[in-house]
Formats: structure tokens, C-alpha cells, sequence
């Protein structure tokens, strides 16, 4: 007998109800910013800030889901190359196999 499972999706859908994004400020970036939306959430984190300390404890501690208060990103991104700190988180959630969604204002 397999155990079952929620979605990132269904993840998502949840966050969502509780913290639509409509209610974030116009300037805000909420919502999925890295993963895949029908990867299997068997762990979640949640955390304030996604750095890349958080990061790294999301791998570590076998989640698949990090959920922060603070967005990765307010301004547009042109790269994710790790020479900067946005692109070492990127890079080290998608190798771990973690999504990471924030509500921020949406959450206040």
C-alpha cells in the first residue's frame, strides 16, 4: 500500500485560499517562483526568508515544498546564473527536487 500524497498544485490551491494572491500589493511577487506544480509533497518547510542557508535545510531535511514569507525575487529576473545569490538558491532548490512558493503581502 503506497501512501498518498498531495501536489505542489494542491499545495498551492491551499495557500491560496487562505492568502489569495488579489489581496498582494501591486508590486508584490507572490506565489511559485521555482518547482514543478505536479511534483508529490510528502514535506513541507516554511521560513521568513528564502536564503540560501533555508535552502540548503529545505534539501536537508527532505522537503519538497518551501514556503516563505518573503519572495526571492520583487524585480525582474534576467538569469539565474550562481555567481549571485538568487541564482545559488535557484540552483541548489531545483537540484534538491524542492518547489518554492511565497506569500507576502497577500500573508501580511
Amino acid at each position: 500500500m503506497t501512501a498518498a500524497y498531495c501536489t505542489v498544485a494542491d499545495c498551492i490551491a491551499e495557500l491560496d485560499r487562505s492568502y489569495p494572491p488579489s489581496w498582494a500589493q501591486s508590486w508584490d511577487a507572490v506565489g511559485l517562483t521555482v518547482g514543478d506544480p505536479q511534483m508529490p509533497v510528502h514535506h513541507a518547510l516554511f521560513a521568513v526568508d528564502p536564503t540560501l542557508d533555508v535552502a540548503r535545510e529545505a534539501v536537508g531535511c527532505g522537503a519538497q515544498l518551501l514556503v516563505t514569507h518573503h519572495p526571492l525575487f520583487l524585480r525582474s529576473v534576467h538569469g539565474v546564473a550562481e555567481t549571485d545569490a538568487g541564482g545559488r538558491v535557484v540552483a541548489t532548490l531545483i537540484r534538491g527536487g524542492v518547489a518554492l512558493f511565497s506569500a507576502h503581502t497577500n500573508a501580511d
